[in-house]
């Protein structure tokens, strides 16, 4: 390997990460027009409809049996950071929460004690076809704030900052920056308990598209910082090394890392993290420090379900000429 590369790893469904991240799931999905009831306006036979992950088609229905998506699932332990790029996802959960966001906006949801959430894909254009494309990515919470309260937050794409930097030709790389600093750049504040909320967590989620050609070098991180580079579109060279998507290429944190552009637009995702350095004891949706906690967390769940389902259905999706909104457990509504 190059002398900043550690490692590089091919890309399956979902893709590795590193400590303090738990997996990303790199969804793209070109569903058809839609239906009435804002399911695909195609036949589902041939599916495993409540568990079709096959990509027959180009798409999934994933645990939808109407829409796609994923019903109502609960989760304790740690927290998603959902970023929309096409399409949109009708949020509800057990809080009394509802969001309908996408085209560029984040969830950011600290699941703590326990939640219970659905996100279904509405396929709302009857005419055309309704892309969905997103990254869904799951960051631990540390043994002192795994059963904090749950925590809603949406980043809508107008307020996310972005850096753009040129090269010496002029070519642009441009970095939307969800989580960490760059440069002058600032994000929005994560959830107050997150990971990310500490400053020495050194954390940062970054999306970056480069222009044909286009060459930037990317800052160093601290030392003892977990760090991947994604790159999912586009041939690049990066630290020296000519790579082919889909990939993934630790790095070496506390150097800067040069990345050159292919001939056709390259993408990428970074997340980097401090580890948090504690046991990971994972069963379905519930991620603690130990086997005892899992088997507290489903009793838990039996018990209360985490504040119950105030929705009509498992699977609800907001009506089709709803915009993009949230409406928080507090009653309190934002529209974009």
């Amino acid at each position: 390997m190059s002398g900043i590369i550690k490692a590089t790893m091919g890309l399956g469904f979902p893709w590795q990460t590193q400590d303090p991240f738990l997996f990303c799931v790199h969804h793209d999905d070109k569903y058809p027009a839609g239906n009435d009831r804002m399911g695909p306006a195609a036949s589902l036979e041939g599916r495993d409809l409540g568990m079709d992950f096959a990509g027959k088609d180009g798409w999934r229905m994933y645990h939808g049996e109407e829409v796609p998506g994923f019903p109502g699932h609960p989760h304790r332990g740690f927290e998603t950071v959902t970023i929309v790029r096409r399409g949109l996802i009708d949020h509800s959960d057990s809080l009394g929460a509802a969001a309908r966001f996408g085209r560029g906006d984040t969830q950011w949801l600290t699941a703590g004690k326990g939640i219970v959430h659905s996100e279904m894909f509405p396929l709302l254009d009857k005419s055309g076809p309704n892309p969905v494309e997103l990254f869904q990515i799951w960051l631990n919470l540390p043994k002192a704030d795994k059963l904090v309260d749950p925590y809603f937050s949406m980043f809508w794409a107008h307020q996310i900052p972005t850096h753009v930097a040129r090269d010496a030709e002029g070519r642009e790389t441009a970095v939307t920056v969800i989580a960490g600093a760059l440069g002058d750049v600032r994000p929005l504040a994560p959830p107050p308990s997150s990971w990310a909320s500490r400053p020495e967590s050194d954390l940062a989620i970054w999306t970056i598209r480069m222009q044909p050609n286009a060459q930037w070098t990317m800052p160093a991180a601290k030392p003892g910082t977990n760090r991947t580079l994604y790159l999912f579109a586009g041939k690049a060279r990066i630290g020296g090394k000519d790579l082919a998507p889909p990939t993934g290429v630790v790095l070496v944190p506390d150097a800067e890392a040069p990345i050159a552009a292919g001939p056709e637009p390259v993408e990428l995702l970074l997340l980097q993290g401090r580890p948090i350095g504690e046991p990971v004891v994972q069963h379905g949706p519930f991620v603690m420090n130990s086997r005892q906690e899992i088997q507290q967390a489903f009793l838990d769940y039996q018990r209360t379900r985490f504040g119950g389902w105030p929705w009509p259905s498992e699977a609800p999706v907001h009506p089709r000429e709803e915009g993009r909104f949230a409406r928080h457990a507090d009653g309190r509504i934002e529209r974009v």
